[in-house]
């Protein structure tokens, strides 16, 4: 049992804090959308057995992907190196209708572990596709989040990342137009680029604020809060992963130093030189037991109090996929589940 991951009443306003106490943001960790992911590919070994295929890493953090890989199943980069007919998951970023295609030719028996928000982008992008609109993906490059979204409709798609990419998007003015978000992205991530576009094309339509990625934002927002408190922040997750990178960068914003790091063998002694507190958080993607391993590691390095700061507490499940499991592809693939 870790011992110092028991509560610790809250210091006083203006009370000193201890040495090397630890403080960890709330909420933080896995998101519904990745223990869904996660379910569906321990399910499947679970019904069919070993080896299940999964197209990309099944969510962004290598520590869950080797587990799953011990466990049978085998991740791959193109749908071309799973054998026809096999049984194979998609993974929670969601694809593109080529890949869903190309599974169909394969004959794939398919289950379809694309987060249930990251599907709803894929069919406001449809929906803008069937009325004829031009389309505005704001997200970065090369993610597979990104990339699904891109190819998830017939329309003319363009992708930014930055206020400049808007200024020098050459469309119309007249233009019908419409944006989605890579849902990796907060309000404050993707805010000044919307209101570039808004200024342009005024006429221009988007999601809700109710649409955006709940758990982004909170993990945001209690970064924001923890990063206020403590001396040095330390982000456990992937590299890979963009929702992790945005807190460290979120942290740094804030005005506390700060580092991520994969497992707590990362954690360098040296960090904690003159820190009074240090904070640690994790991404949306990382599993519980490697933020509990960091916090036993500054445990070890001389922290001797931990407590966790009040935060939204977090409710939201989607369920899995109805049964039976696999079976064959089709385009309603990326459909939402309520």
């Amino acid at each position: 049992m870790l011992h110092p991951l028991r509560a610790v009443p809250e210091p006083s306003p203006g009370a000193a804090v201890p040495a090397q106490t630890v403080v960890l943001a709330s909420p933080r960790g896995f998101c519904a959308g990745v223990v869904r992911a996660i379910d569906i590919v321990e399910t499947a070994l679970a019904l069919h057995g070993a080896p299940i295929y999964v197209f990309h890493e099944i969510v962004h953090n290598g520590h869950v992907v080797a587990d799953l890989r011990a466990r049978g199943a085998v991740f791959v980069d193109r749908i071309a190196d799973v054998p026809e007919g096999a049984p194979t998951v998609f993974s929670a970023h969601g694809v593109s209708r080529a890949v869903i295609e190309e599974a169909r030719a394969r004959g794939l028996q398919v289950v379809d572990a694309t987060c249930p928000l990251v599907a709803k982008v894929h069919q406001q992008v449809q929906r803008y596709a069937r009325q004829g609109m031009t389309i505005v993906v704001i997200g970065h490059a090369g993610h597979e989040e990104v990339e699904g979204t891109l190819g998830s409709a017939d329309a003319p798609m363009h992708l930014v990342g930055t206020v400049r990419d808007v200024a020098e998007l050459d469309l119309p003015a007249d233009v019908p137009l419409a944006y989605v978000t890579q849902t990796t992205l907060s309000v404050d991530d993707t805010r000044d680029i919307i209101a570039a576009i808004e200024h342009r094309w005024p006429q221009v339509v988007g999601p809700s604020i109710d649409d955006i990625c709940y758990a982004t934002q909170n993990r945001q927002q209690a970064v924001r809060q923890l990063a206020q408190e403590v001396d040095f922040v330390v982000v456990v997750g992937a590299p890979n992963s963009s929702n992790t990178r945005r807190l460290l960068e979120v942290a740094r914003q804030q005005g506390a130093r700060a580092r991520l790091v994969t497992c707590a063998e990362d954690v360098d002694a040296s960090w904690l030189a003159g820190v009074r507190a240090v904070g640690v958080t994790a991404g949306a993607s990382t599993p519980e037991r490697l933020v509990r391993d960091v916090v036993k590691r500054l445990h070890d390095l001389g922290a001797g109090r931990v407590r966790e700061l009040p935060g939204v507490r977090e409710h939201v499940v989607f369920r899995l996929p109805p049964m039976p499991w696999p079976r064959p592809v089709t385009e309603a693939a990326t459909e939402a589940p309520a």
